[in-house]
């Protein structure tokens, strides 16, 4: 026997529902039926949240070079120039 389940979402939420529904040409409540059962099945996350905190302390404690967009792709074109044979 089928069960009507009703959700409230705000207008952004549902228009982006919308569209990921009509990119795969399925009715919004198919799309959500399926996004549901797919969740579901997962269990939601897998991951143990001490193992997904020590990966995140482990990514911190590394010194990554970090700028702006713009001016990491102008010091990469700068290193380009510099190896360029004369």
């Amino acid at each position: 026997m089928s069960k009507r389940l009703q959700i409230l979402l705000d207008e952004r939420e549902l228009r982006d529902i919308r569209r990921a529904a009509n990119r795969a040409g399925q009715t919004v409540s198919e799309w959500a039926r399926q996004a549901m059962r797919a969740h579901a099945r997962a269990g939601g996350s897998n991951a143990d949240p001490a193992r997904k905190l020590a990966v995140i302390q482990s990514a911190a404690a590394h010194a990554f070079p970090t700028a702006e967009i713009d001016e990491m792709l102008a010091q990469i074109e700068a290193g380009y120039a510099e190896t360029k044979p004369a």
